[in-house]
């Protein structure tokens, strides 16, 4: 059974492209029915990502929704996030042993060799699906047919990742995904966000 938060939507930061202040922006998106949001600014010294992930947490908290943090298990574990995001070949039993049972942990995967060293793991994200505008140049790009042979060799529940729209989304969606994960979208025009919500609606 998935433990994935409902709606299927994941919204990853980065505070460059994002159209408002993140927890201001974080805010607008819960408001606007998403349920899960992973700080990723790797960049920032790990006490101003604390800091920024504990804002999020509070923002998060009325509307029930979960924050998580792309990098260190340690560090999501001292900010009071969710979960953690691991990067390909991540260890995800180090991680749980670090936050606990209840804790989401991912892992990032760009192929079928990333997803077997996610074993272990709440989720998968498989990128890219279609060309980013957020991480422009970056690839092979897998397409669908690429996503749907990563979701039937994945042993866990696989999340599409990478130049996502709502019309990429319900493509992806249809092709066995779990959920979806957007950057540039969800930070560049937050109005988008119902959209992304109906395609993957179940």
């Amino acid at each position: 059974m998935s433990r994935l938060p409902t709606p299927p939507l994941l919204a990853i930061t980065d505070r460059r492209q994002a159209a408002l202040p993140l927890p201001d922006l974080a805010e607008a998106l819960f408001a606007g029915g998403l349920r899960w949001l992973s700080l990723r600014e790797k960049d920032l010294p790990a006490a101003e990502q604390a800091a920024l992930a504990r804002t999020l947490v509070e923002r998060a908290r009325p509307w029930g929704a979960v924050v998580t943090l792309h990098g260190d298990a340690g560090l999501a574990r001292a900010a009071g996030a969710g979960g953690v995001h691991l990067p390909d070949g991540g260890d995800p039993a180090a991680a749980r042993r670090i936050l606990g049972p209840d804790a989401l942990v991912g892992v990032s995967a760009h192929g079928v060799d990333g997803l077997r060293r996610a074993a272990g793991a709440d989720y998968a994200t498989v990128s890219p699906v279609f060309a980013s505008a957020s991480k422009p140049g970056y690839g092979p790009i897998l397409g669908v047919d690429g996503l749907r042979h990563c979701v039937a060799a994945a042993g866990l529940p696989v999340l599409a990742l990478g130049g996502i729209d709502a019309a990429g989304a319900s493509a992806c969606m249809a092709a066995g995904a779990a959920g979806v994960a957007v950057m540039g979208a969800s930070m560049r025009d937050p109005g988008g966000l119902p959209e992304l919500l109906r395609a993957v609606a179940r």
